[in-house]
């Protein structure tokens, strides 16, 4: 009995539909065959460029922790001792930041200055500040209590951690209100490294407890 499939077709229509699904079946599997290889291709690609930007990835971040650790090598040792000859001040230095209303913090006792551990460090590009008290409560001697006497070109010594001295020079003195805006005192702009002191001056407030201004040195590192 002949196949059903086959009944009623000539020998050459059969050669034909035979040649046909033959060369069909050569492109499906050319298809098949070029699909995978872009595929394949897709799929090294991927994974080059994968590889190649985590190991891009792991050469910035190399160079970027590299970076800061000479950044971190760079940075000036804290400071311990501000000496200040002129008008005899010898004293500890503490470190503070702000308080809650944002301004920067004081001493807790008359006799130790504080630097602003929120700026740059004395010796460091940039304007590092200390503090210290004036006209301690019960008449008790406080560290920048002569701070007006000190005039320009007076120097200025900061010991830091190593025992290394540091010096700088007087540039300027002036005197701001208390609400006045200083932002040129905790901050510059030229490149080189400042250090500059405030204190109180001026009339003394019963109801908010402070002076009525500040006293201001600026100087430059020699």
């Amino acid at each position: 009995m002949p196949d059903k499939f086959l009944s009623g077709i000539s020998g050459y229509e059969l050669f034909t539909k035979f040649m046909r699904s033959k060369i069909l079946s050569k492109r499906t599997l050319l298809s098949i065959t070029v699909l995978s290889g872009l595929t394949l291709l897709m799929t090294l690609s991927s994974y080059f460029i994968t590889k190649s930007s985590i190991q891009e990835g792991s050469v910035l971040l190399i160079e970027n922790t590299a970076v800061l650790e000479k950044q971190a090598q760079a940075r000036s040792e804290l400071p311990v001792r501000l000496k200040i000859p002129s008008i005899n001040v010898d004293a500890p230095v503490e470190y503070v930041g702000l308080t809650p209303d944002g301004a920067m913090d004081v001493p807790k006792g008359p006799t130790k200055v504080a630097w602003f551990n929120l700026g740059s460090r004395p010796g460091e590009i940039g304007s590092s500040v200390i503090a210290g008290h004036y006209d301690w409560k019960n008449k008790r001697p406080a560290v920048f209590d002569h701070l007006y006497k000190i005039r320009k070109g007076d120097k200025i010594y900061i010991e830091n951690e190593k025992g290394a001295i540091i010096t700088f020079v007087v540039r300027d003195i002036r005197i701001y209100g208390k609400d006045d805006d200083v932002l040129d005192v905790f901050s510059s702009s030229d490149g080189k490294a400042h250090l500059n002191l405030i204190t109180c001056t001026g009339v003394w407030n019963k109801t908010e407890k402070t002076r009525s201004h500040r006293l201001i040195v600026f100087t430059d590192k020699e």
